[in-house]
């Protein structure tokens, strides 16, 4: 990528950009989480379950060794023989492997969750192309993980060096003290030293979490053009969607000058509003507004109502309340019964001299 490409990426990635990353199994992972959990399950081991381990396999080899002329391994009987130490020796390691397996798996789902990328199995030409490797190997990334690599190992080095040079005046004394004495210093000696180096990795493991999300994050980022194209193809081409709107708008408006007709009173303004009210006694609790329009639209409501003799009856005050508080197809409101009633009583008298109703 040309630096002129990449200072053209100002955005932050997008959810959809950041979702089809995660699918194609693109996610900020840090290999010094893995490593530092994977430490941290030895430590448990070597704290809780190392000696329970120990004491099982100098159990099971004694034995062995102690009744071994009470062996008879015959050609027939050796596999089985080999069979059951190794079954005993899985009995005795299944506890820590379990336990580092879990580790594992626990430090990878810590970062990204549970996360199953086919995309990765993918076979792609560009990952045998010695150019892409090429690319790879001199990359800002690999550069930063090589001085990780150093710093990681001078630190814990000399971390190793001062925890172990108070040691160095016992050497001498070492052949003197007993086995098990022995195994329980260097024990000891190796537990201090996993729990120094765990100590300083944590700092170092923090500090590549953060900069792994910053790195992923700034390879995300996208161009002004991208962000534009993104939502253009999530919510479809603006002048798609008006010219949806505007053909919906359309219909509706069709559907409501249809209803006119069928409307009981024209309530208007009388020249800006004009709200079309439809009420049977019998089927309906309170009236309803079944077309309601402003200026252009009002009048054409109202010339409607003339053609098919639909009484209009002017109350600016009605008119505009109903216009601004009652969509199409609702009931009018408690608070517009009286001024309603009126109206609607008024015109059916009318409509009952002349015969109508």
């Amino acid at each position: 990528m040309s630096d002129s490409d990449s200072s053209d990426k100002t955005e932050e990635p997008t959810s959809k950009r950041l979702s089809d990353a995660r699918k194609k199994g693109q996610v900020p992972m840090s290999r010094e989480l893995n490593t530092w959990m994977m430490l941290f399950g030895v430590a448990i081991i070597l704290a809780m379950m190392a000696p329970g381990v120990m004491n099982d396999l100098k159990v099971l080899l004694r034995n062995h060794i102690e009744m071994s002329y009470q062996l008879s391994l015959g050609p027939s009987e050796i596999g089985s023989y080999l069979v059951g130490m190794l079954v005993a020796l899985l009995k005795i390691l299944a506890g820590p492997f379990l336990l580092l397996v879990i580790f594992a798996l626990f430090s990878g789902m810590s970062q990204n969750g549970i996360l199953f990328a086919t995309e990765q199995l993918k076979p792609k030409l560009n990952k045998i192309s010695p150019i892409a490797g090429a690319k790879k190997w001199f990359s800002v990334k690999n550069y930063v993980e090589f001085l990780k690599g150093i710093l990681k190992i001078t630190i814990v080095g000399i971390m190793g060096v001062i925890m172990l040079a108070p040691e160095a005046n016992r050497v001498d004394t070492m052949p003197g003290v007993p086995f098990s004495h022995l195994l329980t210093d260097v024990h000891d000696l190796i537990l201090r030293l996993l729990v120094g180096a765990l100590a300083i990795l944590f700092i170092i493991t923090i500090a590549d979490i953060f900069f792994q999300r910053f790195n992923h994050t700034k390879q995300l980022r996208m161009t002004k053009q991208e962000v534009k194209e993104e939502f253009k193809n999530a919510e479809g081409d603006p002048h798609v969607k008006g010219r949806l709107r505007q053909i919906r708008a359309e219909r509706a408006r069709q559907r409501m000058m249809q209803a006119v007709p069928e409307a009981d009173v024209v309530v208007t303004n009388p020249t800006h509003f004009a709200v079309a009210l439809a009420y049977k006694q019998n089927e309906m609790d309170a009236p309803k507004v079944v077309a309601k329009g402003q200026d252009v639209l009002a009048f054409k409501i109202r010339e409607i109502a003339e053609e098919h003799d639909v009484a209009i009856v002017e109350n600016p005050p009605l008119a505009r309340a109903l216009y601004a508080s009652v969509e199409i197809d609702e009931v009018i409101p408690e608070e517009h019964y009286k001024a309603v009633a009126e109206v609607i009583s008024y015109v059916f008298s009318l409509k009952n001299r002349k015969g109508v109703r």
